[in-house]
């Protein structure tokens, strides 16, 4: 990583609609050594800067197994997301990172390791599941839980399918709002904890979604025997400096850019599900 003040070049090398409001987009850093040296930790994230518009976070997606293009996935919805939605491959933007504590990859060896996501909070989980699964010998039952709002909004069904056909692997969908061809479960992602055979009180939970989701899911998990320092969360808020000096994703003491994005319940139990903070 450069200066933290300082962007990178980065090139989009790719472009991918995955439905008609989130789209993909690979990049490559321009300058040969940055690109060479550049590493991520998953649930890491990046600033992404757009020329003459603005700069926001964005989960990084991609394998950090296989570095060689940095993946991030966007919704549109404000000006900033609208003008990265008007790139195409050749353009270039500005690229600051990585940034942030990832997932605890460590402790989950040896675990059998529980993946719950909402919406498009299954971006920042992609490259954490990528790296259980490419060292699944080390780890041991795998679940993951995806839900969406209607099902429309599921994307990448390429990829779950994949996941579902790994060895010890257990992939459940879930849709608030199913449309006629749905096949998964029909409402909100935390039903599906009925259907798990996972050993909650030794294993590890990864979150990433909404937040009535996640308070409700991690409600749940400790309910089955989970202690709170074997929940983890990823966390959105309004990060602009991505360094903890600007203040605007203050969570109670805690700033979600520096100290997290990702956090385990045990340090966030008493902020969780407050209106307000």
């Amino acid at each position: 990583m450069t200066e933290r003040g300082i962007p990178m070049e980065a090139e989009v090398v790719a472009r991918v609609d995955e439905s008609p409001t989130i789209f993909s987009l690979s990049l490559k850093l321009v300058d040969g050594d940055q690109h060479d040296s550049y590493r991520f930790m998953p649930g890491q994230f990046n600033m992404l800067y757009l020329y003459g518009v603005g700069e926001i976070p964005i989960s990084i997606v991609g394998d950090p197994d296989q570095p060689d293009l940095l993946q991030h996935t966007f919704r549109t919805v404000g000006r900033v997301t609208r003008g990265f939605a008007r790139l195409q491959p050749g353009d270039r933007i500005g690229l600051r990172g990585p940034f942030g504590r990832g997932w605890p990859l460590e402790a989950a060896r040896n675990r059998d390791v529980l993946i719950v996501t909402g919406g498009l909070g299954c971006a920042p989980v992609v490259p954490v599941i990528n790296h259980v699964l490419n060292q699944r010998q080390q780890h041991g039952r795998v679940a993951i839980l995806q839900g969406v709002k209607h099902s429309d909004d599921f994307i990448w069904r390429g990829r779950y399918e994949q996941w579902d056909a790994e060895p010890d692997t257990q992939v459940l969908l879930a849709a608030d709002v199913a449309g006629p061809e749905w096949r998964g479960y029909r409402g909100r992602v935390t039903g599906l904890f009925e259907k798990l055979e996972l050993d909650f009180v030794n294993g590890i939970t990864m979150m990433c979604g909404p937040g009535p989701m996640m308070t409700a899911a991690g409600q749940q998990l400790l309910e089955r025997g989970a202690g709170p320092d074997r929940i983890w969360f990823s966390l959105e808020r309004n990060m602009q400096c991505a360094v903890g000096q600007c203040g605007h994703c203050q969570y109670g003491e805690k700033f979600v850019c520096r100290d997290g994005p990702v956090f385990p319940y045990a340090d966030i139990q008493h902020l969780f599900g407050v209106r307000g903070i």
